[in-house]
């Protein structure tokens, strides 16, 4: 082989890459963005994943591209571990149909039709109907289906000039006893994952070997080996993408080459056992690109349907690879895919999800400062997990093990709750940019509107966790400084938290669940929440006037249910900009007026209950009067 021969193979090399990647871009183009909101939506149980795996990839032709998909929707928090694990399996299946596309390019001349079904007529043909379309036609839709078929007549070309540069191996003595060497399984398995692995493509590989197959010297007992070496070697552009995910997306990139490598060994042990007690008669099978298909796409068959009932045991077996970090236990970052804004149905749809993420931690924030209320008097307050409950689990107050956390002192509950805090910050501002950069796409109205209400309701959210920091420490001064407020002051803070507790559990469940019907109780709440504020004012005056209480006591005890007020306000907000956006209008001063105005029966009705349920009575001085003229209206009698 001299280099001219040498310069051709790479130059085939060159070209076929070339021609796969332009007819894999022209299908993507030709499908309008739709393969990733398809692999999203439609990959809810084992099967359907496995199917569409294998669809998607047999149309963008390249495997590694699907599971990079994948790890991309896991990170995002958009799909489940599970689900990609079914996808991935899929992938590795459909990579097999670019075998049998590039065997079109070994059709022989003949007479009649298999002249006409000749490498050379029907690269002709395509190539003259592809770039007539490519230069005349209007429509971009049209224009890549142009793409497609050029890409497709570049891989021809390539795949021709491969196979011209390499056809005088078969008779290279050195070629022969290389190819013999290969016969070894485990060296083969090495080289044919090494030479994939350089390439970045099962597909490549495959091409490559195929052309090979042409010089008549290789048999089945080499190309078997290279074949399940090739489908290793494809999973290093998988392994990459685990440098930019997060643990679950670390988890889902290793699938490929833990699927790949345990169906090779097992495939290859059942094989080689078998050969050696029955020496099947095919193991001098002088092979062909046909040939070399149809074993290449057996090989992945027989791993999928080994792997195919245990799906459930390597998504065990990657989460131990892959274990929790200590950090997990911690609130997570961020991950938004921007890959995903091109899409602003899914864009938004991980937005959803990441905000519910953000509003249970704002819960978690208020649960804690709330909490340190109620216990002032015993400095500690039941510990709970710092991670969303999508994470954590149902209930975040207990360990993996089922246990409840310890409990932790008031001072360690304030520097949990700074934590949350912080983290509700970073979360407002990656979704803030996230959604802007979304804005810079075409959306629908509908689309719009949600753009819209998220970018209202992350301010409130955030702003909400600032309060409830607020809460903490002030809960933590009275603690340290006085122990517990004098006269009736705690009872009336543990009747505000209650209040509070509701309105912030109705907000974010009306948001999470997008259900207007929660949100209409809110608004109700929150203005008997601002009732009780001015009444736990007055009532302060009162005992200050008494000297029940001292200044100090009044400063700290005035933060808390102004913190308390604020929280309210913030969750009223939310509900309000539910409503509004949901109704198609935008003003939400208007309604808040005419709501308040109104007072229609059904807000009527919700505050008479929350009235009732409640309520801080009215103190008064020595003389029997009031630090008002007349009692706050809407104060009831008892518990």
């Amino acid at each position: 082989m001299d280099i001219t021969q040498v310069i051709a193979l790479l130059s085939g090399i060159a070209l076929f890459l070339f021609g796969m990647s332009l007819m894999g871009d022209g299908l993507k183009k030709v499908s309008g963005d739709k393969l990733e909101p398809i692999l999203y939506k439609l990959s809810g149980t084992p099967l359907r994943g496995v199917l569409l795996g294998t669809g998607v990839t047999a149309v963008i032709q390249s495997s590694s591209a699907t599971a990079v998909m994948i790890v991309g929707f896991v990170s995002a928090g958009m799909m489940k571990v599970a689900q990609g694990i079914s996808v991935i399996l899929g992938a590795i299946f459909g990579t097999s149909i670019t075998g049998w596309v590039i065997c079109l390019s070994y059709l022989d001349a003949g007479s009649g039709l298999a002249k006409l079904l000749s490498t050379a007529t029907l690269t002709g043909v395509v190539a003259f109907i592809g770039i007539l379309i490519r230069t005349t036609a209007k429509k971009k839709s049209t224009k890549y289906v142009g793409d497609i078929m050029m890409g497709f007549v570049v891989l021809m070309v390539g795949m021709s000039t491969m196979s011209g540069s390499v056809s005088g191996l078969g008779k290279q003595p050195w070629f022969i006893s290389a190819l013999t060497s290969l016969s070894n399984p485990v060296l083969g398995i090495i080289v044919g994952a090494l030479f994939t692995a350089l390439l970045q493509s099962a597909s490549a590989g495959v091409g490559i070997v195929q052309a090979l197959s042409v010089t008549g010297a290789m048999q089945f007992e080499e190309a078997l080996p290279l074949l399940l070496g090739i489908s290793i070697g494809a999973s290093a552009p998988v392994i990459l993408t685990a440098l930019g995910a997060n643990t679950n997306g670390k988890r889902v990139s290793l699938v490929y080459p833990i699927a790949t490598i345990f169906g090779t060994i097992v495939v290859s042990a059942v094989f080689y056992i078998a050969n050696a007690i029955v020496h099947f008669p095919f193991m001098e099978l002088v092979m062909n690109p046909f040939s070399m298909a149809a074993v290449n796409t057996f090989i992945r068959l027989a791993m999928i349907l080994l792997l195919f009932p245990f799906i459930k045991l390597i998504e065990a077996v990657v989460r131990a690879l892959v274990p929790d970090r200590p950090e997990d236990a911690e609130i997570p970052a961020v991950h938004l895919e921007e890959m995903l804004l091109k899409h602003p149905p899914m864009a938004l749809e991980q937005c959803r999800l990441t905000m519910n993420d953000m509003a249970q931690l704002t819960s978690k924030s208020v649960d804690f400062a709330l909490d340190m209320i109620r216990n002032l008097e015993s400095g500690k307050v039941a510990g709970r997990s710092l991670v969303p409950d999508s994470i954590a689990g149902a209930n975040g107050a207990t360990d993996k093990k089922g246990k409840p956390l310890p409990a932790i002192t008031l001072e360690q509950a304030v520097e949990e709750v700074r934590k949350i805090e912080q983290a509700v910050d970073d979360y407002e501002d990656a979704l803030g940019s996230y959604l802007v950069k979304l804005t810079g796409h075409e959306m629908t109205p509908e689309q719009n509107e949600y753009v819209s209400k998220y970018l209202h309701t992350i301010s409130d959210l955030e702003l909400i966790s600032d309060q409830a920091l607020v809460i903490a420490i002030g809960a933590q001064k009275a603690h340290e400084n006085f122990g517990h407020f004098s006269g009736n002051a705690g009872r009336e803070l543990q009747v505000m938290a209650a209040a509070v507790e509701e309105a912030t559990s109705l907000a974010m469940e009306a948001f999470t669940s997008n259900d207007l019907s929660l949100a209409e109780k809110i608004e109700p709440l929150e203005e008997l929440v601002d009732h009780l504020c001015d009444t736990m004012k007055l009532n302060h005056v009162t005992r200050l006037q008494k000297k029940v209480c001292t200044i100090n006591q009044g400063l700290v005890f005035n933060d808390i249910i102004t913190g308390c007020e604020r929280v309210s306000d913030h969750c009223s907000n939310i509900a309000v900009a539910m409503i509004v956006l949901g109704n198609d209008t935008y003003d939400i001063h208007e309604y808040l007026t005419n709501l308040r105005e109104d007072r229609s029966s059904a807000y009527q009705a919700y505050y008479e209950q929350y009235k009732q349920q409640y309520h801080i009575d009215l103190e008064t001085t020595e003389d029997g009067t009031t630090s008002i003229d007349e009692d706050i209206p809407f104060v009831p009698s008892a518990s």
